[in-house]
């Protein structure tokens, strides 16, 4: 007997019949077409070229370089040197006799007039010896006098009163030196200045000769600097200079001395500013730039990057001419600030090259791009 089997109740799952079921199909397909038309859009559709693309199509092949268009002006040259400052007189001042101190009427770091009193010796000896010689003055003048009335009279010899003469003179020569004595024990400032040492002490002994001070003299306060040779025939005497001490003072100063020979080491000569130093309130001894006006040139102003080393190792800038061929032109550096350089060697007119110029040669063809040139500074400062 046949056992009735189940019915098959699976199957599968269709929408096909159902609405909208084929509509993913479609948007899928309508998306591939329009990324393939997109990608190859620019085959068939080419876009239109702009005016730089033009232009680099042209140039193909030359090398893109920035210019700066720059003129030549005036410029003032002037040589910077490094100094100090020295004292126009110095001197230590010595004890002319010996003796004790009695009085120091000054103190170290005071100013004194020329001829000021600074101190003084004991002097009662050296009285003495002038009032003895005073007195043997006198008596000497009254036995010339003597002998005269007597040889007038015809008592008297010619020997007589020669000797009574020289007796005289040297009574005059006596107190003229005990005199000259009595006045070094008095020691004063042999020019006005700044006393800059002092070493006398009331009750010390001090011999002849001692030194006991020192005095500078700083007004006017002399700058010293060594100008190299090449420079020397550029600097006269009595031209102004501009003094800037290392305390921040500037000064005006006047070319006083221009060394006739050569320092050995270095080939330098000394040349000497001299600076106004009212009452000495700056000192010497401080370091000081100098710098003096040396004529004028024509030049052009630049960073220091655009410099270039020529083949044979010259220093120079790379400029573009009309034709857009690179050169090569040798300068000289004749002014340096802290925000450029001054150069010469340059025509009146020029294409420097500021950017690129170590991708290019002389004879090159570049495109050049010109850039607004930067503010020239103040030759003045």
């Amino acid at each position: 007997m046949t056992q009735d089997q189940d019915p098959d109740l699976t199957g599968k799952l269709t929408f096909d019949g159902d609405k909208g079921a084929g509509r993913s199909k479609w948007i899928a397909g309508l998306l591939a077409l329009l990324l393939i038309g997109w990608m190859g859009s620019g085959y068939i559709i080419p876009a239109e070229a702009s005016e730089d693309e033009v232009a680099e199509e042209k140039q193909s092949g030359a090398v893109v370089v920035a210019v700066m268009p720059s003129q030549a002006q005036d410029v003032q040259l002037v040589l910077r040197a490094e100094g100090q400052s020295e004292p126009d007189r110095a001197t230590g001042i010595q004890a002319e006799a010996s003796g004790q101190v009695v009085s120091v009427l000054v103190a170290r770091g005071d100013l004194v007039a020329a001829g000021q009193e600074i101190g003084r010796l004991d002097a009662t000896t050296l009285e003495a010896q002038v009032l003895q010689a005073k007195t043997q003055q006198e008596q000497a003048t009254r036995d010339l006098n003597n002998a005269i009335a007597l040889q007038n009279r015809g008592v008297a010899t010619e020997d007589r009163v020669s000797q009574a003469r020289a007796a005289k003179a040297a009574a005059d020569a006596a107190i003229t030196s005990a005199q000259e004595q009595l006045e070094n024990t008095i020691i004063g400032a042999p020019f006005a200045g700044r006393l800059n040492d002092l070493t006398l002490d009331e009750g010390e002994f001090v011999d002849a000769g001692d030194v006991v001070a020192e005095v500078l003299d700083n007004d006017p306060l002399t700058v010293v600097i060594q100008v190299p040779q090449q420079a020397l025939s550029r600097i006269t005497t009595d031209q102004y200079a501009d003094v800037q001490f290392i305390t921040g003072e500037q000064h005006t100063g006047v070319v006083k001395f221009i060394g006739g020979n050569a320092d050995q080491q270095t080939r330098t000569f000394r040349v000497e500013i001299s600076v106004d130093n009212p009452e000495s309130v700056m000192p010497a001894g401080l370091s000081a730039r100098v710098t003096l006006p040396t004529g004028n040139a024509r030049g052009h102003f630049i960073s220091p990057a655009i410099l270039s080393l020529g083949t044979n190792g010259d220093l120079g800038i790379k400029t573009v001419n009309d034709d857009n061929t690179v050169a090569f032109a040798p300068v000289s550096i004749v002014r340096a600030q802290t925000d450029g350089i001054w150069v010469t060697g340059l025509p009146e007119k020029a294409s420097i090259i500021t950017v690129g110029q170590g991708f290019v040669n002389a004879g090159d063809i570049v495109d050049p791009r010109v850039v607004e040139p930067e503010q020239v500074a103040d030759v003045s400062q």
